[in-house]
């Protein structure tokens, strides 16, 4: 028996009202965010399509034996070969494996994507919590060399980076990730201002605490809503312009490949009618992106504080 029950029993309060009691119980918080994500549909979906997709490219290959690094084994095998019981879904111009070949890019595009958003939303919420909090000539003379790096065409910036510099994996991550935070500051700055103005942040600061403490305990938990949907989106994105790179031919070196680099070589091929070389992937990688958008959306209603209860 409940301690609420005993309480009916010795108060003679109505059942009635002893689950009114219980239902005025206290709900964690983690169980009040969990709910709500549990509640987007699209955003459950999502998890389940991008779990399935990990283990599609990580840990498919240990089970789906294909060469996807010897070109001369490659060489050796039949291009562009139909769909078959030797080749699930055929093989590309270059004699590998299709589906091997989805995993094998999969790998690259989704680590270097990860790693390369990882960079973006910690430069970006560093940039912008600085700039937004401290203000005055700091903020201005931050945000001033902020709209120099947005006034340059993001794309353009990419594409002369990796055409006079290598394109190493290591280049790739670095470069994207250094280069992608400029819109994600904005966002966060932007909290900044607002939380910097409101009682609780202006008592901490009468009360004598340091600017790094308040951003520390009051900005960043606070901002956590906006830089949690910026990081899901950041690494969308850097999946995008990374598939982006791979399809002018700026991508990985071979025999590495992306995603983007497939699809390059896939649409050289679909006049001739190999489907299998563009359609399986596009699915895939399109699916990919709005699985990451759906869950960013998601994530930001967990993170919401007036969606809590009191």
């Amino acid at each position: 028996m409940s301690i609420l029950d005993e309480q009916a029993l010795t108060l003679s309060i109505d059942p009635l009202r002893v689950e009114e009691l219980k239902a005025d119980d206290i709900v964690p918080m983690w169980r009040q965010r969990l709910r709500i994500f549990m509640h987007n549909k699209l955003a459950i979906a999502s998890v389940t399509y991008l779990i399935l997709v990990l283990i599609f490219c990580y840990v498919g290959p240990l089970f789906y034996h294909t060469n996807q690094t010897n070109q001369a084994i490659a060489l050796s095998a039949v291009w562009d070969a139909h769909p078959s019981a030797a080749h699930w879904l055929g093989t590309d111009s270059s004699g590998f494996d299709e589906l091997g070949r989805i995993m094998y890019g999969g790998e690259y595009s989704l680590t270097l994507g990860m790693l390369a958003g990882l960079i973006t939303i910690i430069v970006g919420t560093i940039y912008g919590m600085v700039s937004g909090f401290v203000g005055g000539v700091v903020d201005t003379v931050m945000m001033r060399i902020l709209d120099a790096f947005l006034s340059i065409p993001y794309l353009f910036l990419l594409i002369s980076l990796f055409t006079i510099f290598s394109r190493s994996t290591t280049f790739l991550i670095i470069i994207i990730g250094v280069t992608g935070w400029w819109a994600n500051a904005r966002i966060i700055r932007g909290d900044a201002l607002l939380i910097k103005k409101l009682e609780y942040t202006q008592a901490a600061t009468a009360m004598g605490a340091r600017k790094w403490h308040i951003i520390r305990r009051h900005v960043f938990p606070n901002s956590i809503s906006n830089i949690v949907t910026v990081a899901t989106f950041s690494v969308a994105d850097a999946i995008l312009f990374l598939s982006a790179l791979g399809f002018l031919g700026l991508g990985i070196l071979p025999p590495q490949t992306d995603w983007g680099t497939m699809l390059q070589n896939g649409t050289a091929q679909i006049s001739n009618g190999y489907w299998w070389e563009i359609y399986p992937l596009a699915l895939v990688f399109i699916l990919v992106v709005v699985s990451i958008n759906y869950i960013g959306d998601a994530l930001r209603d967990t993170f919401e504080v007036r969606l809590l209860e009191r």
